[in-house]
């Protein structure tokens, strides 16, 4: 399935029925006076969030929606039907911004959420509506008034708990691999992952708990170097952030930093967001050349959080390591409760 996670669309609301001039013309009613009626409201374009859509795939190939128009009124004061709105499915987790002004419309998250991103036009008043003692027989009506018409961005924001990043080759997809029932593209050449990949990890308790696999950061990444600023915003929304560091690499401690200056200059309080931090590969580690413990501690010192060693080709570590997403979750999620987190 093709991964597209950010469109333009544009919508339109259905125009008001126009009102109609008409005279009332009864047997034994000698002065029936104006009946025109009003017409309906223009239909709204309205999106509401599924979780039946994973991406924004369908508006690469439809991107204009219309909502129906309302009818013009009819005789004897009846008024024209309302046009029918437009609903547009959408994922969960979309934003939707005025493409034009950049202003934020609104942050689609639940399933069943609805956004009204285009109202409908009134519908134009009929000739009734301008009977007055100076004029009895008004020959004038209004038209309906037409819909919004709006050019929308759409920018999906995956709905994951821990967001693990990296530079490439770091370990990421491995690790979901293992610990979830995802399988991504695994190789050993850079930027194997093209897109993020999500998976459901089982907590103890029986519930799941969502991963996302971010496809790798480099240098510059925040100014749209390599692939990895297309998807920084996937891991605006989670909660903790796994940062997995390859200890096989030449340079661990550098490559450290590099992420964490590229989540500082991305902004949007990515760097104050908990973390975790995991040397991966440690199977691949000759302890004559590389005391992983010092590094380890290293790490630790510099960081500020936690480091684990861990290895997902022989699952050494991940007990320890989920165990310690699990209860930064539960602290996340009691702290959330009393102060709603904010959504981006």
């Amino acid at each position: 399935m093709q991964f597209i996670d950010q469109v333009e669309i544009e919508v339109e609301a259905g125009k008001g029925g126009d009102g109609i001039v008409a005279f009332r013309r009864e047997k034994y009613v000698p002065a029936g006076g104006p009946s025109g009626g009003n017409g309906g409201k223009g239909g709204s374009c309205i999106l509401v969030a599924t979780s039946d859509l994973q991406t924004l795939l369908d508006f690469k190939y439809n991107h204009r929606f219309k909502a129906e128009d309302g009818s013009r009124g009819g005789p004897n004061n009846r008024t024209g039907a309302n046009g029918s709105d437009r609903i547009i499915q959408v994922p969960c987790g979309t934003v939707v911004y005025d493409a034009e002004t950049d202003e934020i419309l609104g942050d689609i998250v639940e399933p069943g959420q609805t956004l009204c991103i285009a109202e409908g036009g009134k519908g134009g008043l009929g000739n009734q509506h301008f009977l007055s003692n100076r004029n009895r027989a008004p020959e004038y009506a209004l038209p309906g008034l037409p819909g919004e018409v709006r050019l929308l961005r759409l920018e999906l924001k995956l709905l994951a708990e821990v967001g693990i990043m990296g530079l490439p080759n770091a370990g990421k997809s491995t690790l979901i691999s293992t610990i979830s029932a995802a399988k991504p593209k695994i190789a050993d050449y850079p930027f194997t992952t093209l897109v993020p990949n999500l998976g459901v990890v089982q907590k103890p308790d029986g519930d799941g708990a969502v991963f996302a696999d971010i496809p790798g950061l480099i240098e510059g990444a925040h100014l749209g170097v390599g692939l990895g600023h297309d998807f920084l915003r996937h891991i605006e929304r989670t909660r903790l952030l796994l940062h997995l560091i390859d200890a096989t690499a030449e340079d661990p401690i550098a490559n450290y930093q590099t992420i964490q200056e590229e989540l500082l200059a991305y902004g949007r309080g990515l760097s104050e967001r908990p973390q975790l931090l995991a040397l991966s590969k440690i199977d691949a580690i000759d302890p004559a050349q590389t005391d992983l413990e010092k590094l380890r501690q290293q790490l630790q010192e510099l960081s500020g959080n936690q480091v684990f060693l861990i290895s997902s080709a022989t699952r050494s570590g991940l007990e320890n390591l989920l165990q310690q997403i699990w209860q930064m979750l539960e602290e996340t999620e009691q702290l959330e409760s009393e102060t709603p987190l904010l959504q981006f």
